[in-house]
């Protein structure tokens, strides 16, 4: 009851005519980017982390959040009518959804694609909304030892996770903390890694490091890289629905897509490619019309969307409970969460209610507000493929740049932002990942932070860390975490 009772505050909060056009603001605008082969929320966020300098944090989390939401709605648009995926966790829609376009079933597959959203989105919220008070009561347990453990936990998933390689992944990881640690020592009062420069004395502002390697750097990459077929747009010939045997081979795939997920995107490895994936593998063996499948299989929609959407919800449980972000854009929000001087974890429920559940609130009215605007207006998002590169890529490119001179008016920050550009371009040519950087940004300060607490309780016995069981488990499920792979690889090879 005092769950329902905080998000009644909520919906008080997120209900307020500036908020729910906040909300409005963001959904239509992560639809829209979510449309865009090549831009994703992480990239929209990033750019327009520096309006958190003018709007209240709630009105900024709420616009966010609204904008991450509708990237995953919109990536299944250009998945289905152009076969190009928006996004990474919409590969699988493309493969029957476009299928279902070309046989002249695009309003279909459109249409399970949104509802499922909608339906998985809505779960996902409502897991967030009960499960994030009990993952905050176990955080609370931790001490300086156990948290410098669970970073330790989050450093090599992240690392192993986000990128081809786990090697690429720690190189950019390392990037990242170095970054976090330039400035004054708080404990020291000494200045390191500034080099003589001044304005390095109060360290590097992460949201320039943010806009710089997301949107500057993955700017000047699909500028020189990629190539958009504006061409072969599918028309939407039939009704913007469903018959009834759609809705009852869609409706198993939706609740079984949910089901799987939304814990694994809370978990620190999970993400939203592996439950796509796993859902559409299950709707394959489980599926009543097999044949279809490559074919264009509604289910083959249905399912991956779902996992897709309530995977999305789970980020948001680790990092508002934990601080912990998990996929870029849950980076690049945690970014925006420290320039309010707001440290997402355990005690941001209990010094932050109003922001955190006026937030949750608005993810239920911002599913609502995606499931209005996806179907009818379906149209206009397919016109957004229309918008010329050049046009496309240089508006983003001044808006980085007139955001970025807006929160300090620097000439440095503004030189910083395109050598993390150039930076970002290059990790983007040569697939290295660039959310380990954001990750190692803030979560490398906050573990030094941790590490020196713990040794100080301990009186520099590095035994403190295996003493205490919670923070030993955490360091083994790390340790299986980078030998588990090799060993199974090993194993594999062997067997072969």
């Amino acid at each position: 009851m005092e769950t329902l009772g905080h998000l009644a505050n909520g919906f008080s909060i997120a209900l307020t005519p500036i908020n729910l056009l906040w909300a409005f603001v963001g959904v239509t605008l992560g639809t829209a980017i979510g449309v865009l082969p090549g831009l994703g929320p992480a990239l929209t966020i990033a750019l327009l982390l520096p309006l958190t300098y003018k709007v209240s944090a709630t009105a900024a989390f709420i616009l966010f959040a609204g904008i991450y939401y509708g990237a995953m709605y919109g990536g299944s648009t250009t998945s289905i009518l152009l076969n190009t995926p928006g996004e990474s966790a919409t590969i699988v829609t493309s493969l029957e959804g476009n299928k279902m376009a070309r046989k002249g079933r695009a309003g279909a597959a459109l249409a399970t694609a949104a509802i499922g959203s909608f339906i998985a989105g809505t779960i996902g919220t409502i897991g967030i909304t009960f499960l994030a008070g009990p993952v905050v009561e176990l955080a609370l347990k931790f001490g300086p030892a156990e948290y410098f453990s669970l970073m330790v936990l989050a450093f090599v998933t992240v690392s192993a996770v986000l990128g081809n390689s786990a090697i690429k992944g720690m190189i950019c990881l390392s990037l990242g903390m170095f970054l976090g640690l330039i400035g004054i020592d708080l404990q020291t009062g000494q200045a390191r890694f500034t080099f003589g420069i001044t304005e390095l004395l109060d360290g590097i502002n992460v949201i320039v490091v943010a806009v710089g390697l997301f949107a500057v750097g993955e700017t000047l990459y699909l500028a020189v890289y990629g190539k958009r077929d504006d061409g072969d747009v599918l028309v939407v010939k039939d009704s913007i629905w469903m018959s009834k045997e759609d809705w009852k081979r869609s409706v198993g795939p939706w609740f079984r897509g949910s089901a799987i997920g939304f814990p694994i995107g809370a978990m620190p490895a999970g993400g939203a490619e592996i439950p796509t994936f796993l859902s559409y593998w299950m709707e394959k063996k489980l599926s009543k019309h097999p044949e279809e499948f490559g074919h264009g299989a509604i289910e083959g929609v249905a399912g991956p969307e779902a996992a897709n959407n309530a995977s999305a919800a789970g980020v948001l449980v680790p990092m508002l409970a934990l601080g912990l972000p998990t996929s870029a854009t849950a980076a690049i929000m945690l970014s925006a969460f420290q320039s309010y001087g707001i440290n997402p974890g355990p005690l941001l429920l209990v010094q932050q209610p109003d922001l955190v559940w006026g937030l949750i609130a608005s993810l239920y009215i911002g599913n609502v507000m995606l499931l209005v605007l996806n179907l009818p207006l379906v149209g206009l998002w397919v016109q957004i493929l229309r918008i010329p590169s050049p046009l496309l890529y240089g508006g983003i490119l001044i808006f980085a740049t007139i955001g970025t001179y807006g929160i300090s008016r620097s000439v440095v920050d503004l030189v910083f932002l395109y050598a993390m550009g150039g930076v970002g371009f290059l990790m983007r040519r040569f697939d290295f990942p660039t959310a380990p950087v954001i990750i190692g940004m803030i979560l490398g300060p906050l573990a030094e932070q941790e590490f020196r607490r713990a040794m100080t309780i301990s009186q520099g016995d590095w035994m403190i860390f295996v003493q205490k069981p919670l923070s030993l488990a955490l360091l083994i499920v790390a340790l299986v975490a980078v030998l588990g792979p090799k060993l199974w690889a090993m194993r594999g090879a062997k067997v072969g």
